[in-house]
């Protein structure tokens, strides 16, 4: 799959090209389980905005990005009792998967610290 400059100078020789030719020609595509290929229309697009300096913010991981919802700071209990912190609260704080937490319960409270770290009060 082309990127950047490439991609660029790909998209500008071709011309013309319908937008499915385009995108086969820039490589962004795959194959089905039946055999037959699959335009990947969604990543080529997202590959040419990039290459043009501009970003949908999708990627690199960033929080409270333009858009979207507010961060509430309220967390539901689940009807399975989970209680889910979403990736927008993770981003925030940089964690990354495998981050490992030591769970403390107080009074009608829970904290999460750092593993290895020591608890402020």
């Amino acid at each position: 799959m082309l990127t950047g400059a490439e991609l660029l100078a790909k998209v500008k020789e071709l011309g013309d090209a319908s937008k499915s030719e385009l995108v086969r020609e820039c490589g962004y595509v795959s194959a089905k389980k039946d055999g037959s290929e699959r335009l990947n229309f969604t990543a080529f697009y997202e590959a040419l905005l990039e290459a043009k300096g501009m970003s949908l913010g999708s990627g690199g991981g960033k929080a409270g990005g333009k858009g979207g919802r507010k961060l509430s700071y309220v967390a539901t209990v689940q009807f399975n009792g989970n209680l889910l912190v979403g990736k927008a609260y993770t981003a925030q704080l940089g964690l990354q998967p495998g981050d490992e937490f030591e769970i403390k319960l107080g009074r009608k409270q829970i904290k999460l610290i750092p593993a290895g770290s020591v608890e402020e009060d």
